[in-house]
């Protein structure tokens, strides 16, 4: 009996420790897998925006935001907003988009912004179609914002610049998206890019405002929030 005993004895204290194991690693490793699945679900943000671009350009010939027929009788959407604002940020048919990734105005909304009311008209993404409402703009995988404008060669309308030569970012589109820490975005660049924030196809800088650049940073700070933008 005591043999017995012994022995069951040795099999619950394994079975004890294995779970205590078990736990322990969970713990250690659960915000390594929390932070890599907000890695994942920001990469995908990045990755859908141009198949969202493409797919609405590929149904009307034109891009959204930048569609000439908005409010004309032509209009693929009868409720539809046409841009308002002033010509820098309206120019339906150039085949850009412009106005700034981050612009929130609905009273004279850029193509910049009415770009998401028109992609959800089309049936290519999901969301409020009300320019002003709680929800119009869309968030990205950590709840912040995000959004998409023409790339350019101008260092003072660029959404960021590279921090060693002030270069713009380069691409024909710039998609920026907010509120990532430090530690998310590095892990992003690596993913996406060249491991560099401040170089490549992928940056991130300290966020400044509607319509002011930013300067890309490297290396970030972990807790350290910030904006990151990628050309396309």
């Amino acid at each position: 009996m005591k043999r017995k005993q012994i022995g069951s004895n040795l099999v619950e204290a394994s079975i004890a420790l294995a779970i205590f194991t078990i736990l322990v690693g969970a713990i250690i490793q659960g915000p390594a897998i929390i932070d890599s699945a907000k890695v994942k679900k920001l990469a995908a943000d990045f990755r859908n925006v141009p198949i969202y671009l493409n797919t609405y350009h590929s149904m009307y010939k034109a891009y959204p935001g930048d569609d000439p027929t908005i409010g004309t009788s032509n209009s693929h959407f009868t409720t539809a907003t046409a841009c308002s604002g002033t010509a820098d940020v309206c120019k339906p048919g150039d085949g850009l988009i412009e106005g700034n990734w981050n612009d929130h105005d609905p009273t004279t909304p850029s193509e910049a912004y009415v770009l998401w009311q028109h992609l959800r008209l089309a049936g290519i993404v999901s969301g409020s179609t009300t320019l002003g409402a709680a929800d119009y703009l869309p968030e990205n995988g950590v709840g912040r914002n995000m959004g998409v404008q023409s790339g350019t060669n101008d260092t003072g309308k660029t959404p960021i610049n590279a921090t060693l030569n002030t270069d713009p970012i380069r691409g024909t589109f710039i998609i920026c998206s907010e509120g990532i820490l430090g530690k998310l975005a590095k892990q992003l660049d690596i993913t996406m890019d060249d491991g560099n924030t401040a170089t490549g196809m992928m940056m991130a800088g300290i966020p400044t405002g509607v319509g002011v650049p930013m300067t890309a940073v490297s290396p970030l700070n972990d807790s350290t929030i910030y904006t990151v933008c990628m050309g396309i």
